[in-house]
C-alpha cells in the first residue's frame, strides 16, 4: 500500500536579494563568457585557465508543470558533445563556498586560492571541470530561487524533479547523453535520491559525505529530536520567492515525533540504485557517516567503491588535489566511457585510520570489504570501579548520574595490551532506569585516551593546512563540530527501544522502528541497544577506550547559534541510573580486527 503522506508545515524564507548569497537577478536567455586568466571573484581566488561560458536561468519544466531554472557552466570552444555533471541543492545556484566557509572556524582551512567563486557550495568547480570537457550544472532545488512551489527536503517530489532535470540535460544539443552528479552533504543525499528514480540518462553518482533518512540520521537520531544545522541553512542560506517556503522540521516532529508517512518519504532505498557509484564517508562527519555505510551495504550492485577520509568534507573536495584527480577518473570511465583502467585499479575499500592528538591519520588502508571479514566482536562488560571487563560481576550494581549536567557522566576505560586496531560497527547495551521521568534519553560516548590518562582528539584538517600545530594549543572556544573530531557516539530514547531485527544491516547497528512510544513507568529498567556509527582507530600497548554515558550530547557542538532550545517537555530532567552485572550485562562491543 502507499504510504499515507501528511500535509507539510511550511516556513517562510528569504527572498532572493542581488548582491546577496551570489544572487546576481533572473536572467533567462543570458549568456556570460568567463575567459582564461580571470579571477572574477578576486584576485586572491583561482584564476581559469580556459574559457567557460555561462548559460543562465535555463527553464526546466518538472512533470507537474512546475519551472525549474538551472545555470550551465560548459567550455567554449569544445568541438564535441560532452557529459554533464549536477549539483543538486536548494543554496543558490550561485551560493559559492566564497560564501559559506568564512562562516566556518579557520575558513575550514580552504583556502580562497583553492576556488573560483563559480562553483556551487559543496559542488565541483566549473574552473577546475570545464577544461577537461565536463559541462558543470548548478541546480536550483524546486521553491529555491526563482523556482516555484515550495522547498521540499530530499523525498519523493525532490527525486522526481530530480529525475526530470537530469532527463532535460541529456537531451540538450551540446550533452553527449551521459550524466553524473557529485558534492557534498545535501549535494551527495540528493545523489541517493535521485538515482533511486533510475533516471535512465544518469549514468554515475559520487556522493561524497551523504546521510540516508533525515528521521534516523539527522533530527530524530534515536528518537532525540535536533534541528542540527538546519536553522543556519533555513536562515542564511535558503532563499525564494514570495509563495516559497521550505518544510517545518520542528513543527512536523511536533505533529508526529514517531515514524509517519512524512518521515518515512525521508529515508533513501538503496536497492534501487543501480548506476555506478563512488562514495566518500569519514569517522569525523556527525551527520554522514551512517548513510555512506549503509549505501555501501545496501546498493545491489558490484559497481561501487569506499572511500573513507579523516578531513572534514569541504576540505577534501576543494583543498586536496587527489579528490579531483580521482572523481576526474571515475567520471572519465562512466561518463565519458573511457577504457582507463578504473576497476582495476581502484580498491573497493579504502579506509583511513585515525589515530588521534598530535598524530597524523593513516592513509588508504585497503580493506577487503566492509564490515572487515573476520572481525573479532569482542564484549567488555561494565563493571565497578569504571573498568570494562571481559566477565559481567555477578551481582547487579547501581550507578547514577545527572542527566540535566553536561559534566555529569559516568565513565568505564578499557587498557589495551597491546596494539590494536579498532574497525567497524561498534555497539551499547545499557540497562537504564529514571525514577523522575516515563522518558530519557541515553547518550554513549567513545573516546580514545592516552598513555597518560589523558582523552584525545583528533583534528580534521593536516596540522600543515590549519593554524596551529598541536592539539595542546586549541581550547574549548575553538573546538567546533568542523575542525575536531572527539569520538563516534550514539543515543536512543528509551521509549523508541523497538527493534526490528529484520531491517538491521548489522547485529552491532539495530534498527529502532520509532513506530511508537513506549513510556516507562518510573524506577523500571529497560534494556537499550544503542548502535553507535562506524569508527577506524588505532591504539598503541597503554592507551585506552573511554565510553562515557551521559544525559547530554558531550560531542562538539554543531551550529547551533541559529536554534532556539527545545520545550522542557523534549528534555532530560532527575538522575539516571545504570543498572550493570547480574541480571544486567551493560556492555560495549568492539569491532577489533588485530593489530596495526
Amino acid at each position: 500500500m502507499p504510504v499515507l503522506m501528511p500535509q507539510p508545515a511550511v516556513k517562510r524564507i528569504t527572498e532572493p536579494q542581488v548582491g546577496h548569497n551570489g544572487y546576481t537577478g533572473f536572467h533567462p536567455g543570458k549568456v556570460d563568457v568567463f575567459k582564461s586568466g580571470s579571477q572574477p571573484f578576486g584576485s586572491d581566488t583561482k584564476p581559469l585557465i580556459s574559457d567557460i561560458q555561462l548559460e543562465h536561468d535555463v527553464e526546466v519544466v518538472a512533470r507537474d508543470g512546475i519551472s525549474l531554472y538551472i545555470d550551465v557552466y560548459r567550455p567554449t570552444d569544445s568541438k564535441e558533445k560532452i557529459p554533464a555533471i549536477l549539483s543538486w541543492s536548494p543554496y543558490g545556484k550561485k551560493y559559492s563556498a566564497l560564501d559559506m566557509l568564512p562562516m566556518t572556524i579557520w575558513h575550514s582551512c580552504v583556502k580562497r586560492s583553492d576556488l573560483s567563486g563559480l562553483e556551487k557550495f559543496e559542488g565541483l568547480d566549473p574552473a577546475a571541470w570545464c577544461p577537461k570537457g565536463y559541462a558543470i550544472i548548478s541546480v536550483d532545488a524546486r521553491g529555491a530561487g526563482n523556482n516555484g512551489g515550495h522547498i521540499g527536503v530530499m523525498g519523493t517530489q525532490e527525486s522526481e524533479d530530480g529525475y526530470d532535470v537530469v532527463e532535460a540535460v541529456a537531451k540538450l544539443p551540446w550533452c553527449n547523453g551521459n550524466i553524473g552528479m557529485a558534492g557534498n552533504s545535501y549535494l551527495a543525499i540528493s545523489q541517493w535520491f535521485i538515482a533511486a528514480q533510475q533516471p535512465p540518462s544518469l549514468k554515475a553518482i559520487a556522493p561524497w559525505e551523504g546521510l540516508s533518512d533525515l528521521y534516523r540520521e539527522q533530527f530524530c537520531r534515536g528518537g532525540w529530536f535536533s534541528m542540527h544545522n538546519f536553522d543556519l541553512i533555513t536562515k542564511e542560506i535558503l532563499r525564494g520567492n514570495l509563495a516559497s517556503g521550505v518544510e517545518d522540521f520542528a513543527e512536523m516532529y511536533r505533529r508526529s515525533p514517531t515514524m509517519n508517512g512524512f518521515w518515512k518519504d525521508k529515508r533513501v532505498d538503496f536497492t534501487k540504485i543501480r548506476c555506478p557509484t563512488y562514495i566518500r564517508g569519514s569517522d569525523v562527519s556527525g551527520l554522514h557517516n551512517m548513510g555512506s555505510i549503509r549505501a555501501w551495504m545496501e546498493i545491489p550492485h558490484e559497481q561501487k567503491w569506499l572511500q573513507w577520509g579523516s578531513w572534514q568534507e569541504w576540505f577534501e573536495l576543494y583543498s586536496l588535489p587527489e579528490s579531483e584527480h580521482h572523481l576526474e577518473s571515475f567520471f572519465d570511465r562512466f561518463l565519458k566511457e573511457k577504457n582507463n583502467g578504473w576497476e582495476e585499479k581502484t580498491p573497493k575499500v579504502r579506509w583511513n585510520i585515525l589515530q588521534f592528538g598530535d598524530r597524523a591519520p593513516i592513509q588508504d588502508v585497503v580493506i577487503e570489504d566492509f564490515p572487515v571479514p573476520n572481525t573479532e566482536y569482542k564484549e567488555l562488560f561494565m563493571t565497578e570501579g569504571g573498568k570494562l571487563a571481559t566477565s559481567t560481576p555477578s551481582s547487579a550494581q547501581v550507578a547514577s548520574y545527572n542527566s540535566e549536567d553536561r559534566n555529569s557522566i559516568l565513565e568505564f576505560t578499557h587498557t589495551f595490551p597491546e596494539a590494536s586496531r579498532l574497525l567497524g560497527l561498534p555497539k551499547a547495551t545499557v540497562y537504564m532506569s529514571c525514577d523522575d521521568q516515563d522518558d530519557f534519553f541515553v547518550f554513549v560516548l567513545l573516546r580514545k585516551k592516552d598513555k597518560d590518562g589523558n582523552l584525545l582528539m583528533h583534528l580534521n584538517f593536516p596540522f600543515s593546512q590549519s593554524p596551529i600545530k598541536s592539539m595542546a594549543e586549541i581550547d574549548q572556544n575553538s573546538t567546533h563540530s568542523v575542525n575536531t573530531h572527539v569520538g563516534q557516539m550514539g543515543v536512543l530514547r528509551a521509549s523508541q527501544r523497538a527493534i526490528d531485527p529484520s531491517k538491521s544491516i548489522h547485529p552491532n547497528f539495530p534498527f529502532h522502528t520509532h513506530e511508537k512510544q513506549e513510556k516507562v513507568q518510573p524506577g523500571t529498567v529497560v534494556k537499550l541497544e544503542i548502535g553507535i556509527w562506524a569508527l577506524g582507530v588505532d591504539f598503541d600497548a597503554g592507551e585506552s577506550l573511554s565510553v562515557r554515558i551521559s544525559g547530554q550530547n558531550l560531542t562538539a557542538s554543531e551550529f547551533t547559534a541559529w536554534s532556539v532550545p527545545r520545550p522542557d517537555h523534549e528534555l532530560n530532567h532527575g538522575t539516571h541510573k545504570l543498572h550493570f552485572g547480574g541480571e544486567y550485562p551493560s556492555s560495549v562491543i568492539i569491532p577489533y580486527v588485530g593489530k596495526p
